[in-house]
């Protein structure tokens, strides 16, 4: 499985609001900018958190984004449905006329199932809040480097 573009800029946009906007809004400009994505192609995006309520926005000068509950309660699960749908490997297709019923239920079973278990099992185990937390772990050990 490969995430796409969209989800990719999803999660780092959303990584840099959970950061900047404790206090005030943030506006999708200045998420853009420091995250080098189009604006235009980031406002698709939001558009799709918006609709999820993983994100509000505040419409008109001062207007901007914020997040439509706490970081520690937005699943990477969450945000990647609603950026992409389902994100689970398709099932195995098993018709009753196959020569090969057995060996479609054994991929599904042991492959297929299992996959998509561990997938939804890290997916659903990592929040913004983590996410949002290792970042300025990066962030902050990158500013407390010294160079001679």
């Amino acid at each position: 499985m490969k995430f796409s573009k969209k989800s990719r800029y999803g999660l780092r946009a959303l990584i840099d609001l959970s950061a900047n906007s404790k206090h005030e809004q943030v506006a999708l400009n200045s998420i853009a900018e420091r995250n080098q994505i189009s604006p235009q192609y980031l406002e698709q995006v939001f558009a799709s958190l918006r609709k999820a309520g993983i994100v509000k926005s505040i419409k008109g000068s001062q207007g901007g984004y914020f997040l439509g509950r706490p970081a520690k309660e937005i699943t990477v699960s969450s945000i990647i449905e609603a950026l992409e749908g389902d994100y689970r490997l398709e099932g195995e297709e098993s018709s009753e006329g196959s020569r090969c019923p057995g060996s479609a239920k054994a991929i599904q079973k042991l492959v297929i199932d299992q996959v998509n278990d561990q997938l939804e099992e890290i997916l659903n185990s990592v929040t913004l809040y983590d996410l949002e937390k290792e970042f300025q772990e990066y962030t902050d050990y990158g500013q407390n480097m010294y160079y001679i």
